[in-house]
């Protein structure tokens, strides 16, 4: 009797046990910001929810500003950043944790003969001091500055890069990555900037100081306009285990194709 009570018990253990392993993982993971992540992020989030069916996995693109408030509010589970976190984030209890790198071309239209400029003179164009596109090789039409909105990660690296923070005088300022890739594919004297992952045939790309930009050249450093893709969390909070799940899978080697894939560097 005692010999058949212990073998009915370890059957019972068996299959508990076998039940624990095979318990789907579900709940929700909730991305918040930056517009320029969106094919990373995208990617990342299809191939994650593909392999965890019970798991729902959003992402609101509200820009990098954004993202990095709704994290720090308990809004949103990992914030998406294209810049590097500020003293003041970090101070607030913030962590970064680069995903990727990420080139920042500058485009133009098409049919603009532009084709290179150096840092200084991207620099002079949209503070204003050169005004006319004849004054760097181009046709005599006036240079429409099209930029990103205020809190923008990309504004902020882009700025921060040609040396130029809060001095950009920009003809229009958009909300979206997509918007500005748009604006300026519609006008031949238009100039602005976007994410690599982010360009279309719509529009040129243009070399910066003789470099052209690209994966490998965001990755040997040699093209000067790049910057980080960060996922942000909170120091003193733990993730759900979904989000944790994600987190891990996003800044593991296997996920490293898909970022490449969706245009940008894998950091690991």
């Amino acid at each position: 009797m005692k010999k058949f009570a212990a073998l009915a018990l370890a059957a019972v253990l068996t299959l508990s046990t076998l039940a624990g392993c095979s318990r789907k993982m579900s709940g929700t993971v909730a991305t918040d910001g930056s517009t320029s992540m969106e094919d990373v992020i995208g990617a990342l989030g299809e191939a994650f929810q593909n392999e965890n069916s019970g798991v729902t996995f959003t992402y609101n693109p509200t820009g990098s500003g954004s993202g990095i408030q709704a994290v720090q509010e308990g809004r949103c589970d990992i914030g998406l950043s294209s810049r590097n976190l500020k003293d003041e984030e970090i101070a607030g209890g913030l962590t970064a944790t680069v995903l990727a790198l990420d080139g920042i071309a500058v485009i133009v239209h098409p049919d603009n003969p532009v084709s290179d400029l150096d840092v200084d003179t991207i620099a002079k164009l949209y503070t204003g001091e050169i005004t006319n596109w004849k004054d760097v090789g181009g046709t005599d039409a006036e240079i429409v500055l099209i930029g990103r909105e205020a809190g923008s990660g990309t504004r902020d690296g882009f700025e921060s890069i040609i040396d130029a923070e809060g001095k950009c005088q920009y003809r229009q300022e958009l909300t979206s990555t997509g918007n500005v890739v748009t604006a300026v594919s519609q006008n031949p004297d238009a100039i602005g900037y976007a994410s690599l992952s982010s360009l279309s045939d719509s529009v040129k790309a243009l070399s910066v100081g003789g470099v052209a930009p690209s994966e490998a050249t965001v990755k040997d450093g040699s093209y000067p306009i790049q910057r980080p893709f960060v996922l942000v969390t909170k120091a003193d909070t733990s993730l759900s285990e979904a989000a944790q799940a994600f987190f891990d899978f996003a800044t593991s080697p296997n996920a490293a194709e898909l970022i490449s894939k969706a245009g940008a560097v894998p950091a690991n």
